[in-house]
């Protein structure tokens, strides 16, 4: 389907793209918990298309300004979220082998094959028609990113996600086998989908935690230097 172009990506495609981009910019919340991006780069006055460093070029030891793992996968599921249509709320999803191996990659639209012109994209029907809306129509990130795996199993994996799942995503995460899911932030953890979500995860014995960036905010220009 036309929401979901980056289905099937293989794992050298992936690392391609980011080892050549780099580009990522991380979601910072305010005090509501609305998400903004801005554009601060990981190395002060440093323009990282040019991959400047401060560091000798007599100094034998390796970059000490790399991402962490952690920091690296979540950047990835915060890329795979600029690919949605959805014009209300962005979320990608990363799913990662035991050994640090993409396996796939999601963000939420609608089924292959299903126009995404075609479809509302609203939260709200104005005649009150659910259908006028996009919950009956849209796949959730997590899904997609888990169904994206090239036959791949995802037992005992983890999942990196931009956002904590709702409890009808947990109940895919259970089923397919995750072992751990990471988050960045959490929706409404009053709200009784995400309540369930959490008992359900917590009764499978699934971990989930929040993630906690060791680096602040990068971005990349595409631009030849």
């Amino acid at each position: 389907m036309n929401s979901r172009e980056l289905a099937l990506v293989s794992t050298a495609t992936v690392f391609g793209a980011l080892a050549s981009a780099f580009a990522v910019r991380f979601y910072s919340s305010n005090s509501n918990s609305r998400k903004q991006f801005s554009k601060i780069d990981s190395v002060p006055n440093c323009d990282v298309s040019k991959k400047c460093s401060s560091q000798s070029p007599f100094d034998p030891s390796k970059r000490k300004e790399y991402l962490s793992w952690d920091d690296y996968f979540m950047a990835i599921a915060l890329l795979s979220a600029e690919r949605s249509k959805d014009p209300n709320r962005q979320v990608g999803a990363c799913l990662v082998s035991k050994n640090g191996i993409i396996l796939g990659i999601g963000y939420n639209g609608f089924p292959r094959g299903c126009s995404d012109d075609d479809l509302p994209w609203a939260k709200k029907s104005k005649s009150g028609d659910p259908l006028e809306t996009k919950y009956p129509y849209v796949c959730h990130a997590e899904v997609n990113a888990i169904l994206n795996t090239n036959h791949a199993s995802a037992v005992g994996q983890r999942l990196y996600v931009t956002m904590f799942p709702c409890n009808e995503c947990a109940k895919i995460i259970i089923l397919s086998g995750v072992s751990e899911v990471i988050y960045f932030i959490e929706k409404n953890n009053s709200d009784m989908a995400y309540i369930a979500s959490h008992k359900l995860l917590s009764m499978a014995g699934i971990k989930f935690r929040k993630h906690q960036p060791q680096t602040d905010q990068i971005s990349i220009k595409f631009q030849e230097s």
